[in-house]
Protein backbone atom coordinates (compact mmCIF):
# COMPACT_ATOMS: atom_id res chain seq x y z
CA UNK A 1 0.00 0.00 0.00
CA UNK A 2 1.34 3.55 -0.88
CA UNK A 3 1.86 5.84 1.81
CA UNK A 4 -0.89 8.45 1.80
CA UNK A 5 -0.81 11.79 2.54
CA UNK A 6 -1.19 13.53 5.79
CA UNK A 7 -3.24 16.34 5.97
CA UNK A 8 -3.29 19.73 8.47
CA UNK A 9 -7.60 20.09 9.08
CA UNK A 10 -8.64 23.50 9.67
CA UNK A 11 -12.11 25.03 9.91
CA UNK A 12 -15.03 23.35 8.01
CA UNK A 13 -16.91 24.59 4.58
CA UNK A 14 -20.10 25.03 3.47
CA UNK A 15 -20.70 26.51 -0.22
CA UNK A 16 -24.42 26.60 -0.33
CA UNK A 17 -25.95 27.70 -4.11
CA UNK A 18 -29.01 29.40 -4.28
CA UNK A 19 -31.56 30.03 -7.42
CA UNK A 20 -33.90 33.04 -6.45
CA UNK A 21 -37.97 32.39 -7.46
CA UNK A 22 -38.14 35.74 -8.82
CA UNK A 23 -42.08 34.98 -9.81
CA UNK A 24 -42.70 33.99 -5.81
CA UNK A 25 -40.68 36.94 -4.56
CA UNK A 26 -42.74 39.49 -7.25
CA UNK A 27 -45.68 38.27 -6.01
CA UNK A 28 -44.99 39.74 -2.46
CA UNK A 29 -45.72 43.47 -1.10
CA UNK A 30 -43.33 45.78 -0.98
CA UNK A 31 -43.51 45.74 2.92
CA UNK A 32 -43.00 41.79 3.04
CA UNK A 33 -40.07 41.36 0.87
CA UNK A 34 -38.49 44.49 2.66
CA UNK A 35 -39.21 42.80 6.27
CA UNK A 36 -37.44 39.55 4.31
CA UNK A 37 -34.22 41.26 3.46
CA UNK A 38 -33.81 43.04 7.42
CA UNK A 39 -34.09 39.89 8.07
CA UNK A 40 -31.08 38.40 6.34
CA UNK A 41 -29.11 41.68 6.77
CA UNK A 42 -29.90 40.43 10.99
CA UNK A 43 -28.16 37.13 9.61
CA UNK A 44 -25.37 39.01 8.48
CA UNK A 45 -25.11 41.44 11.25
CA UNK A 46 -24.62 37.88 13.71
CA UNK A 47 -21.95 36.16 11.25
CA UNK A 48 -20.10 39.34 11.62
CA UNK A 49 -19.98 39.11 15.32
CA UNK A 50 -18.40 35.77 14.82
CA UNK A 51 -15.74 36.94 12.05
CA UNK A 52 -14.67 39.31 14.55
CA UNK A 53 -14.00 37.15 17.29
CA UNK A 54 -12.34 35.11 14.88
CA UNK A 55 -14.50 32.10 15.35
CA UNK A 56 -15.59 32.02 11.57
CA UNK A 57 -15.56 33.71 8.21
CA UNK A 58 -18.40 34.10 5.42
CA UNK A 59 -18.59 35.55 2.08
CA UNK A 60 -22.07 37.00 0.04
CA UNK A 61 -21.90 36.40 -3.86
CA UNK A 62 -24.10 36.71 -6.98
CA UNK A 63 -22.81 33.96 -9.50
CA UNK A 64 -22.75 35.23 -12.79
CA UNK A 65 -25.09 32.22 -15.35
CA UNK A 66 -28.22 30.20 -15.19
CA UNK A 67 -26.79 27.91 -12.61
CA UNK A 68 -26.93 29.90 -9.24
CA UNK A 69 -28.01 33.17 -8.57
CA UNK A 70 -25.83 33.65 -5.07
CA UNK A 71 -23.32 31.54 -3.20
CA UNK A 72 -23.26 31.86 0.46
CA UNK A 73 -19.55 30.75 1.60
CA UNK A 74 -19.48 29.82 4.89
CA UNK A 75 -16.42 28.40 7.63
CA UNK A 76 -16.67 27.15 10.98
CA UNK A 77 -15.15 25.30 13.66
CA UNK A 78 -17.47 22.32 13.74
CA UNK A 79 -19.54 20.81 10.87
CA UNK A 80 -22.34 21.09 13.89
CA UNK A 81 -21.89 24.93 13.49
CA UNK A 82 -22.25 24.81 9.63
CA UNK A 83 -25.69 22.75 10.01
CA UNK A 84 -26.75 24.60 12.36
CA UNK A 85 -26.61 27.76 10.12
CA UNK A 86 -28.16 25.87 7.10
CA UNK A 87 -30.76 24.96 8.94
CA UNK A 88 -31.44 28.59 10.49
CA UNK A 89 -31.37 29.78 6.57
CA UNK A 90 -33.46 27.76 5.57
CA UNK A 91 -35.98 29.14 8.17
CA UNK A 92 -35.97 32.57 7.00
CA UNK A 93 -38.10 33.85 5.08
CA UNK A 94 -35.94 34.82 2.22
CA UNK A 95 -35.13 31.05 2.16
CA UNK A 96 -38.42 29.99 1.19
CA UNK A 97 -38.35 32.13 -2.10
CA UNK A 98 -34.77 30.17 -3.19
CA UNK A 99 -34.57 26.93 -4.80
CA UNK A 100 -31.43 25.51 -3.70
CA UNK A 101 -29.62 25.14 -7.19
CA UNK A 102 -25.71 23.24 -5.64
CA UNK A 103 -24.00 22.86 -2.13
CA UNK A 104 -20.50 21.81 -1.15
CA UNK A 105 -19.31 20.32 1.48
CA UNK A 106 -15.69 20.26 3.02
CA UNK A 107 -12.90 21.19 5.04
CA UNK A 108 -10.29 23.32 4.59
CA UNK A 109 -6.69 21.40 4.11
CA UNK A 110 -2.93 21.46 3.73
CA UNK A 111 -1.24 18.39 2.80
CA UNK A 112 2.16 17.22 4.11
CA UNK A 113 3.21 17.64 0.15
CA UNK A 114 4.30 21.01 0.53
CA UNK A 115 4.25 21.39 4.28
CA UNK A 116 8.20 22.13 6.05
CA UNK A 117 9.32 19.78 8.18
CA UNK A 118 10.49 21.83 10.96
CA UNK A 119 7.12 23.67 11.62
CA UNK A 120 4.63 23.52 14.42
CA UNK A 121 1.62 23.42 13.07
CA UNK A 122 -0.01 24.36 16.36
CA UNK A 123 2.05 27.47 16.81
CA UNK A 124 2.87 28.99 13.20
CA UNK A 125 0.98 31.59 12.90
CA UNK A 126 1.42 31.49 9.13
CA UNK A 127 -0.08 27.34 9.03
CA UNK A 128 -3.16 28.85 11.37
CA UNK A 129 -3.90 31.72 9.16
CA UNK A 130 -4.26 29.17 6.26
CA UNK A 131 -6.18 26.41 8.27
CA UNK A 132 -8.79 28.84 9.62
CA UNK A 133 -9.04 32.32 7.02
CA UNK A 134 -10.21 35.39 6.55
CA UNK A 135 -12.79 34.97 3.12
CA UNK A 136 -11.57 37.65 0.88
CA UNK A 137 -13.75 40.60 0.09
CA UNK A 138 -12.10 40.76 -3.62
CA UNK A 139 -14.33 41.72 -6.47
CA UNK A 140 -14.39 37.89 -7.90
CA UNK A 141 -14.76 34.72 -7.09
CA UNK A 142 -14.28 31.32 -8.95
CA UNK A 143 -15.26 27.62 -7.26
CA UNK A 144 -14.82 24.31 -8.25
CA UNK A 145 -14.55 20.67 -7.14
CA UNK A 146 -12.01 18.46 -8.91
CA UNK A 147 -10.91 14.51 -8.08
CA UNK A 148 -7.23 13.03 -8.84
CA UNK A 149 -8.03 10.29 -11.63
CA UNK A 150 -7.73 6.87 -10.46
CA UNK A 151 -8.04 5.36 -14.31
CA UNK A 152 -5.04 2.38 -15.84
CA UNK A 153 -1.61 3.77 -15.88
CA UNK A 154 -3.15 7.56 -14.98
CA UNK A 155 -3.80 6.68 -11.14
CA UNK A 156 -2.68 9.27 -8.86
CA UNK A 157 -3.29 6.79 -5.74
CA UNK A 158 -0.51 4.42 -7.06
CA UNK A 159 2.20 6.50 -7.46
CA UNK A 160 5.04 6.91 -4.69
CA UNK A 161 4.99 9.45 -1.83
CA UNK A 162 8.19 10.90 -3.76
CA UNK A 163 6.40 10.99 -7.52
CA UNK A 164 3.74 13.24 -5.89
CA UNK A 165 5.30 15.49 -3.79
CA UNK A 166 8.09 16.54 -7.21
CA UNK A 167 4.77 16.60 -8.92
CA UNK A 168 2.92 18.97 -6.58
CA UNK A 169 6.20 20.69 -5.86
CA UNK A 170 6.15 21.83 -9.94
CA UNK A 171 2.35 22.50 -9.82
CA UNK A 172 2.81 24.63 -6.40
CA UNK A 173 5.09 27.06 -8.26
CA UNK A 174 2.35 27.71 -10.70
CA UNK A 175 -0.05 28.87 -7.93
CA UNK A 176 2.91 30.82 -6.41
CA UNK A 177 3.50 32.62 -9.96
CA UNK A 178 -0.07 34.28 -8.57
CA UNK A 179 0.25 35.41 -5.51
CA UNK A 180 -1.13 38.88 -5.35
CA UNK A 181 -2.82 38.01 -7.86
CA UNK A 182 -5.37 35.54 -7.00
CA UNK A 183 -5.98 33.79 -3.53
CA UNK A 184 -6.71 30.05 -3.27
CA UNK A 185 -8.32 27.79 -0.74
CA UNK A 186 -8.29 24.71 -0.84
CA UNK A 187 -10.99 22.41 0.55
CA UNK A 188 -10.90 18.78 1.47
CA UNK A 189 -13.90 16.85 0.81
CA UNK A 190 -13.16 13.27 0.68
CA UNK A 191 -16.14 11.42 2.59
CA UNK A 192 -18.20 14.57 2.72
CA UNK A 193 -18.93 14.93 -0.96
CA UNK A 194 -18.55 13.94 -4.45
CA UNK A 195 -15.23 15.09 -5.06
CA UNK A 196 -12.35 14.91 -3.29
CA UNK A 197 -11.91 18.46 -3.37
CA UNK A 198 -13.24 22.03 -3.63
CA UNK A 199 -11.00 25.20 -4.92
CA UNK A 200 -12.05 28.93 -4.20
CA UNK A 201 -10.29 31.43 -5.86
CA UNK A 202 -10.54 35.24 -5.55
CA UNK A 203 -8.99 38.02 -7.39
CA UNK A 204 -9.15 41.44 -8.10
CA UNK A 205 -9.72 40.58 -11.75
CA UNK A 206 -11.69 38.31 -12.66
CA UNK A 207 -9.59 37.42 -15.80
CA UNK A 208 -6.76 36.03 -13.55
CA UNK A 209 -9.26 32.75 -13.26
CA UNK A 210 -8.69 31.78 -16.57
CA UNK A 211 -4.94 32.15 -16.88
CA UNK A 212 -4.02 30.28 -13.92
CA UNK A 213 -6.82 27.50 -14.47
CA UNK A 214 -5.31 27.70 -17.91
CA UNK A 215 -1.97 27.56 -17.59
CA UNK A 216 -2.13 24.92 -14.64
CA UNK A 217 -3.99 22.86 -17.16
CA UNK A 218 -0.35 22.46 -19.13
CA UNK A 219 0.90 20.61 -15.80
CA UNK A 220 1.07 17.05 -15.45
CA UNK A 221 -0.79 17.04 -12.05
CA UNK A 222 -3.72 18.84 -14.31
CA UNK A 223 -3.23 17.03 -17.42
CA UNK A 224 -2.84 13.67 -16.80
CA UNK A 225 -4.56 13.31 -13.15
CA UNK A 226 -6.80 16.30 -12.90
CA UNK A 227 -10.68 15.78 -13.15
CA UNK A 228 -13.08 18.65 -12.46
CA UNK A 229 -16.57 19.61 -12.25
CA UNK A 230 -18.73 22.48 -12.87
CA UNK A 231 -17.04 26.12 -12.87
CA UNK A 232 -19.04 28.94 -10.85
CA UNK A 233 -17.77 32.43 -10.97
CA UNK A 234 -19.41 35.29 -9.49
CA UNK A 235 -19.21 39.16 -7.97
CA UNK A 236 -18.77 40.11 -4.92
CA UNK A 237 -22.18 40.91 -3.27
CA UNK A 238 -22.09 43.28 -0.11
CA UNK A 239 -24.41 43.46 2.35
CA UNK A 240 -24.81 46.99 1.05
CA UNK A 241 -26.12 46.18 -2.08
CA UNK A 242 -28.29 43.09 -1.01
CA UNK A 243 -31.41 45.44 -1.18
CA UNK A 244 -30.81 46.37 -4.84
CA UNK A 245 -30.16 42.74 -5.90
CA UNK A 246 -33.28 41.71 -4.16
CA UNK A 247 -35.08 44.19 -5.97
CA UNK A 248 -38.21 43.80 -8.39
Amino acid sequence: MNQAAETLDGWYCLHDFRLMDWTAWKQLSSEERDNAINEFLTFLEKWEVTANHKEGSHALYSIVGQKADFMLMLLRPTMEQLNEIENAFNKTTLAEYTIPAYSYVSVVELSNYMAGKDSDPDNDPRIQARLKPELSEAPYVCFYPMNKKREGNDNWYMLSMDERRDMMRSHGLIGRSYAGKVKQIITGSVGFDDWEWGVTLFADDVLQFKKLVYEMRFDEVSARFGEFGSFFVGTHLPKERLPQFLYV
